[in-house]
């Protein structure tokens, strides 16, 4: 009897399986006789078919700033009632009352709402899967289909690589006007669903982005009437922070160290204006490349210069400037008295005050007595021992000449020449001049000796003459080096100068414009005027805490 018990119940459930499958086919063949999907859902002449749209964002791919595109893997959740999906109600009521779950129907098999997204950049419109949607019994349908979207966006470069985007996802039908649907944002506990949701444990983070504000709004356009598909629309914004810290370490860093290389420069001597230039052009050379290297990665546009592109430039500038100013130094360090004529007042600036101001271990230079009213042109040499200055004297400009061709002379001639040439007839000078005054010792008288100096005098101016002659040629020479040393030091002078403004712009202009692009952050409220969040309530409060 038992098991004739089991049997019967076996054979019921059976049955009854059966019978809920071929219900369910029925149902789908009752709901899909004479649908057309073509046509929209309106059970009652002039209602409008409510469309509820959330966007659940689950990858921010990338931000390509050279196509201007931003490229999204999301989920877009829709919502309606259609009237002919319904067997909740008679008819059907009374055949399908069993059946109160949701049934799975092919999407392409009903009517949709031709929802796509208006401001993408490659033309594909449409969603990645049609997948099935889940139809209620009161015929209410829900839709979740995935998406891959790359979406305009323009960029703002201005603060580039510290800078924020903010990128917007426009949602509109693409077939119906607001006088047929009419789009919304889901409600969740009676609550809009005013923002962009994020499942944490299906988001993947993006390396170079962090997502700031990402509200949802739906805004109708007054430019246009309700018969205009452009008059209601579904926006998703995205405001996005860069995180700067691969192109500091990659393009910032490289870049500030190889520009401080030039003002290295300065630290060579004034007269190395070869190496100086050298090393300043392939440094010139280098910040080319990094230029380069952020044209490609920026958008083509003139509305404006990245941060770090100016800071290219302005680097650029500053070596430009090095490379001038050793030019200079080195032309001031090679000039000579035969070519350049250093006046007093020039000496007193350049090689007095100046150098005392910049604290440098370097001989000043201060007036002699003969001199020191700028009038006179003779040189003389003289030690200060109280002040342990050197003292430069003024030059006389006749035995300029003369002193160049001296110089000829000496290094057209032979040494052997130059020592023995005329040496016997100085020596038969000095001899006889010799011979004139021991006469007038002789003769032990005064007026004897008179005679023989007398005698011997023109002997004698002639060898004091001489004598006289080679102390100032000597001394020409010394003074003719003298002022050759006193341009090389003018030289020194101008460059600790550059050097001294050159490092002061450069560690300004880096410090300003850098410190620019750290205090553009993105604003605290995704809406000017809106004090609002557009966050969940739970992060809200967190936010508030």
């Amino acid at each position: 009897m038992a098991a004739q018990s089991l049997s019967l119940w076996t054979i019921v459930f059976m049955f009854a399986t059966v019978t809920g499958l071929n219900l369910e086919g029925e149902l789908v063949k009752d709901l899909m006789r004479g649908y057309n999907k073509n046509v929209r859902p309106m059970e009652k002449s002039g209602d409008i078919t409510k469309v509820t749209v959330k966007m659940t964002l689950t990858n921010l791919i990338s931000l390509n700033e050279k196509e201007e595109a931003l490229t999204t893997s999301v989920w877009i959740e829709m919502q309606w009632c259609d009237y002919r999906l319904r067997w909740n109600q008679p008819p059907r009521s009374s055949l399908y009352k069993n059946l109160t779950s949701q049934m799975r129907i092919p999407s392409k098999s009903i009517w949709l709402p031709d929802i796509i997204l208006e401001n993408n950049v490659d033309g594909k419109f449409e969603i990645a899967l049609y997948c099935n949607v889940l139809v209620s019994p009161d015929g209410c349908v829900y839709w979740l289909p995935p998406a891959i979207y790359r979406s305009a966006c323009s960029i703002t470069v201005n603060y580039f690589p510290f800078d924020w985007q903010n990128c917007s996802m426009v949602f509109r039908s693409q077939s119906y006007n607001a006088n047929e649907i009419e789009l919304v944002l889901t409600e969740e506990d009676k609550q809009p669903v005013e923002w962009v949701v994020i499942d944490p444990e299906a988001f993947t983070e993006n390396g170079e982005w962090i997502i700031k504000h990402r509200p949802a709004k739906k805004l109708t356009n007054q430019r246009y009437t309700k018969d205009e598909l452009e008059y209601q629309e579904v926006v998703f914004f995205l405001i996005i922070q860069r995180k700067p810290l691969f192109y500091v370490i990659n393009i910032i860093v490289p870049c500030v160290l190889i520009s401080s290389l030039g003002l290295l420069v300065y630290f060579l001597p004034a007269k190395a204006g070869g190496q100086k230039c050298t090393m300043s052009i392939m440094i010139l050379l280098a910040q080319t490349v990094f230029l380069i290297l952020i044209a490609k990665k920026v958008p083509e546009t003139s509305q404006a210069v990245p941060l770090i592109g100016k800071y290219v430039m302005f680097v650029m500038f500053v070596t430009i400037i090095v490379v001038m100013n050793c030019v200079i130094v080195l032309n001031v360090s090679l000039r000579s008295p035969n070519t350049h004529s250093l006046t007093n007042k020039s000496r007193k600036i350049l090689l007095n005050i100046v150098p005392r101001l910049l604290k440098m271990q370097m001989r000043l230079w201060t007036p002699s007595d003969d001199c020191s009213d700028g009038s006179c042109n003779g040189y003389g040499h003289s030690t200060d021992a109280s002040r342990n200055v050197f003292i430069v004297p003024c030059r006389r400009r006749s035995s300029l000449g003369l002193i160049s061709k001296a110089e000829e002379y000496v290094m057209k001639t032979a040494r052997t020449e130059l020592m023995f040439s005329r040496l016997r007839e100085r020596e038969g000078l000095m001899k006889s001049a010799l011979e004139k005054i021991h006469n007038g010792l002789d003769g032990d008288t005064a007026q004897n000796l008179a005679a023989s100096l007398a005698q011997a005098s023109p002997e004698v101016r002639q060898c004091v003459a001489s004598c006289k002659h080679i102390a100032e040629s000597a001394r020409q020479q010394n003074d003719f080096d003298s002022e050759n040393e006193e341009w090389f030091l003018v030289g020194r002078v101008i460059d600790r100068v550059c050097f001294i403004v050159m490092m002061l712009t450069f560690f300004l202009g880096t410090v300003g414009i850098f410190l620019t692009g750290h205090f553009n952050q993105p604003p605290s409220v995704p809406f000017p005027g809106d004090t609002r969040l557009y966050l969940p309530p739970q992060e809200n409060s967190t936010i508030d805490e």
